[in-house]
């Protein structure tokens, strides 16, 4: 499972975006300003990277631009993974070969 520790600091977040993987899932992290500043939190099915991936193939989520808002991203991801868990798996198999 993805753990905080595995995901860099709001200071970090601040001057740009962070990517990572996890069995088969991509995902990115980014800072974006509206009327409230906020994480916008990406997922899409390896192997390729976020600029290679159709926008219909990644979704996302916002959470609040915050350390509690990073944990709850955290917990997102984790439960997108444990839900689509075949697809991932799957992904990360064929990607290994």
């Amino acid at each position: 499972m993805i753990e905080r520790k595995d995901i860099l600091s709001l200071p970090y977040l601040k001057k740009t975006t962070f990517s990572g993987s996890y069995q088969g899932m991509r995902f990115l992290i980014k800072m974006e300003k509206k009327e409230e500043t906020t994480l916008i939190v990406y997922y899409w099915q390896e192997p390729y990277s976020f600029s290679a991936v159709k926008e219909e193939e990644r979704e996302y989520k916002e959470f609040p631009f915050s350390e509690e808002g990073i944990v709850q991203a955290i917990d997102w991801l984790n439960q997108v993974w444990q839900q689509k868990e075949e697809l991932f798996l799957s992904a990360k198999e064929n990607w290994d070969r």
